[in-house]
């Protein structure tokens, strides 16, 4: 079983992939998205946002990151895949399950699950320009609107060309509200040969077993769940092999918290310097209480000396 780390945006990028991975348990990661519109993008486009490139395409724990590429011209799509593949991407994704409005009135993104047609012209030609030894995989989700074109969706995925598919087991209409729909992917599993990894609401190894159960999948993917528990694909192959397994306390997760300060004191803009934290906190309270204790004491901090201080003594109190 393997376990992929979802590409959120805005939130899972190097920094993050770093931090999780060191964790242990997750198998691949996938950028944000690269958003191609009709021209050949600069490397520095693709090392911005995949600074693993320049460590063989691997996180510093060694974990392999494929390139994320997002829009609608087969053409551009192609030629930015077989960039990404010269700068030493490990692999390719591409993102047809973004549902950000933004996103979708400029046709990328989940919109294109009403085109299957159109799908299929771009898996065809990124398929067609890659090297062969260079995976192309794919993320959806259910349907835009409606389920209703899903099999033939993944029909065009699979007849151009690529490795896997991700399912996001909702509609972009269904956004992030629960439940996902773990069963409605098993259709597909049964029709078509591809590889599929199932992904949406996965917060604990019982969500995982359910998932696997209901999706008739061997894999999935992390987002929120991940981001909330650092240590949860840890614990959901340790279930899964029948290990026992104790779950990381707050103790063992704040180190983490402070890297992520400290890299932000080093890369970010100071006014900018708490966002990070504030935003990883946000997730971690729903599974420990006291990052809730600690984002309720600095959400409202500003100077990185003040939050510096702050991260401080909470250390101390611990």
């Amino acid at each position: 079983m393997q376990i992929h780390l979802a590409p959120m945006e805005g939130v899972v990028n190097a920094r993050m992939r770093a931090l999780l991975t060191s964790a242990g348990g997750i198998d691949r990661c996938i950028t944000e998205f690269v958003r191609v519109t009709n021209q050949l993008l600069p490397p520095r486009v693709f090392h911005r946002l995949c600074p693993e490139l320049q460590l063989d395409g691997k996180t510093p724990s060694g974990v392999p990151v494929y390139v994320q590429l997002l829009g609608s011209e087969p053409l551009p799509m192609a030629d930015n895949a077989a960039r990404a593949a010269e700068l030493g991407a490990l692999g390719v994704d591409l993102n047809f399950g973004c549902p950000a409005k933004c996103v979708n009135r400029h046709r990328g993104g989940s919109v294109l699950l009403d085109e299957p047609e159109l799908i299929h012209s771009i898996v065809g030609e990124i398929r067609a320009a890659l090297p062969k030894h260079c995976p192309l995989t794919v993320k959806i989700r259910l349907g835009y609107r409606d389920r209703s074109r899903f099999l033939d969706v993944v029909a065009a995925i699979v007849d151009g060309g690529a490795q896997q598919l991700t399912v996001h087991a909702r509609t972009r209409d269904d956004g992030y509200t629960p439940p996902a729909h773990w069963h409605e992917i098993a259709p597909a599993g049964e029709r078509f040969a591809i590889p599929i990894v199932a992904n949406g609401e996965i917060w604990s190894p019982k969500d995982a077993e359910k998932c696997l159960n209901d999706s008739g999948c061997n894999d999935i993917m992390l987002g929120r769940g991940i981001l909330s528990r650092p240590d949860l694909a840890l614990s959901i192959k340790a279930a899964q092999a029948g290990d026992g397994y104790q779950d990381k306390d707050w103790q063992q997760i704040f180190p983490m918290v402070r890297e992520l300060f400290q890299d932000s004191l080093v890369n970010c803009a100071p006014r900018h310097v708490g966002g990070p934290v504030k935003q990883w906190l946000g997730y971690l309270r729903r599974h420990y209480p006291e990052a809730a204790g600690l984002f309720e004491e600095i959400k409202r901090l500003r100077a990185p000396q003040d939050l510096q201080a702050a991260l401080l003594d909470h250390q101390q109190a611990a």
